[in-house]
C-alpha cells in the first residue's frame, strides 16, 4: 500500500520530468489578451480545462489504460492511444501531450518493467502515438493502483501544472494557488469517479474557447511557453 501510494506521489509530482512546465494549454494566450489577469479567471480557467477536457477524456483514457496495463494488454492500451489521438486537433496541445508521454514513457521504462519498455518501444516506432494520459494511466495501472485513484491523481497533476504556469503569467501567488488546489478537491474527486466508470469509446470533449487560444498562440509575439 505505501509503495503504491508512493508511484502515485511520483509520477503526479510537479518536479516529474515530463516537461509539463514549458506548455501553458492556452492560458498564455488568455493573460496576454487580459481574459485571465488574477485568482479568479485562474480558477475559471483551470475548472474549464479539467470539466470540458482532462475529465471526460484524459482522464478516462488513464483509468482505461491503468486496466489495460495490469492486464498485460499492449494492443489495448495502443487502442486507447488512438482514441485519444483522434481528439487533440490543436497542434500544440497535441505536441505538448505527445511529448510529455514520450518523457513519461522514458522514466518509467528505466524501472525495468517489461511492459513499460514495451510501451516505450511501441511509441518509438510509431505503433502508438504516446499521448501523456495513455502512458501515465499505463505506468500506474502496472502497479495496481486503482482507476480511479490514476485518474484523480492524472486530473490533480494537470491543475498543479496550470497553477504553476499560472504563476508566471499572472497576479496569481502561492497561497492563491494553493487555496485553488485545495477547492479543486471535490471537483478532481467527482471528475476521477466518472472517468473512472467510463469505457473509452465514452471520451469527450469540449471546450472550444480554449481550443481558439491554443490555436492562436503560435501567433503570439512574445511567448513563454510552448504551448
Amino acid at each position: 500500500m505505501t509503495e503504491t501510494l508512493l508511484t502515485v506521489l511520483q509520477f503526479a509530482d510537479g518536479l516529474f520530468p515530463s516537461g509539463g512546465f514549458a506548455h501553458s494549454f492556452g492560458l498564455e494566450t488568455y493573460a496576454q489578451t487580459g481574459a485571465v489577469r488574477d485568482a479568479a479567471g485562474v480558477a475559471e480557467f483551470v475548472r474549464a480545462q479539467l470539466g470540458g477536457s482532462a475529465g471526460p477524456a484524459d482522464a478516462v483514457a488513464a483509468a482505461c489504460a491503468a486496466r489495460r496495463a495490469g492486464a498485460g494488454d499492449l494492443a489495448g492500451c495502443a487502442e486507447i492511444d488512438r482514441l485519444l489521438d483522434a481528439m487533440k486537433w490543436v497542434p500544440e496541445f497535441r505536441a505538448a501531450s505527445l511529448q510529455m508521454g514520450r518523457q513519461t514513457a522514458r522514466v518509467a521504462e528505466s524501472a525495468g518493467d517489461a511492459f513499460m519498455v514495451a510501451v516505450a518501444r511501441a511509441i518509438d516506432v510509431a505503433e502508438m502515438p504516446g499521448h501523456h494520459a495513455v502512458v501515465f494511466g499505463a505506468a500506474l495501472g502496472r502497479h495496481d493502483v486503482e482507476p480511479e485513484t490514476v485518474a484523480a491523481a492524472y486530473l490533480h497533476s494537470t491543475a498543479t501544472l496550470l497553477v504553476n504556469t499560472a504563476l508566471r503569467l499572472v497576479a496569481f501567488g502561492q497561497i492563491e494557488g494553493q487555496r485553488l488546489l485545495a477547492s479543486l478537491r471535490p471537483l478532481i474527486a467527482r471528475l476521477a469517479h466518472e472517468a473512472a466508470a467510463a469505457g473509452a469509446d465514452e471520451m469527450w470533449s469540449f471546450t472550444p474557447a480554449l481550443e481558439i487560444a491554443g490555436v492562436r498562440h503560435a501567433g503570439l509575439e512574445a511567448r513563454m511557453f510552448r504551448s
